[in-house]
């Protein structure tokens, strides 16, 4: 009963984890929807791209239009698409936060750009405002890789894909499956400490009830 009852309250635990849903490029325009999030250790992040070719690259709040980090590559879109191509990967460190652009060309001198869990010193506001003034800034080669995530970012999630149909009735077409496998430097993969010291909760109160 006991294994029965553990089980059940550390499935309820890893449930309770949020997905945090951004749409890219939408309606075509230049822009993540929300432009922002505010997300726990262990929710995820999923990037639901829309037409045309965009990414969501990351990169730093000193230098938002520079790639470094992990990085979906180019997921391009067909005009009139019914299917989206999607890109997610988790929050490791809610205490950081993590920036991100479109590295087509141009976008993110537009304000193609996002963040996770921006601070009053460091502003969702302030980092646009930067992107926007850097007209200097390079673009990624738009090509997938794996890279070490910087900011707190664990590995992206293994079944993300980006999958796209062409609009036409002659002809169908998918985009390239896009699938980051970054790392933090201190703790890799591994469960968040929110879901650890949740977990250790959950098992002192169990062996109260019991005894």
């Amino acid at each position: 009963m006991f294994f029965i009852l553990f089980a059940v309250l550390v499935s309820a635990v890893f449930v309770s984890a949020a997905d945090h849903a951004v749409t890219v490029g939408d309606g075509g325009t230049l822009a993540f929807n929300p432009t922002s999030v505010t997300a726990l250790e262990g929710d995820t992040v999923t990037f639901s791209f829309r037409a045309k070719n965009h990414s969501a690259t990351q990169s730093t709040f000193a230098a938002p239009c520079n790639k470094s980090g992990i990085d979906s590559g180019f997921v391009p879109i067909p005009a009139n698409s019914t299917l989206f191509g999607q890109w997610t990967f988790t929050v490791d460190n809610a205490s950081a936060p993590l920036w991100f652009f479109c590295a087509q060309t141009g976008h993110c001198e537009a304000g193609m750009v996002f963040a996770v869990n921006p601070t009053q010193e460091k502003s969702f506001q302030a980092f646009l405002a930067t992107a926007q003034g850097n007209g200097t800034a390079g673009s990624s080669t738009g090509v997938s890789s794996t890279v070490a995530a910087s900011g707190g970012v664990s590995s992206a999630s293994a079944g993300a894909s980006a999958a796209a149909s062409a609009s036409s009735s002659a002809a169908s077409t998918s985009a390239a499956s896009s699938t980051a496998n970054a790392n933090t430097a201190s703790n890799g993969a591994a469960p968040s400490l929110r879901i650890h010291r949740i977990v250790f909760t959950l098992v002192a109160l169990v062996f109260g009830v019991l005894l």
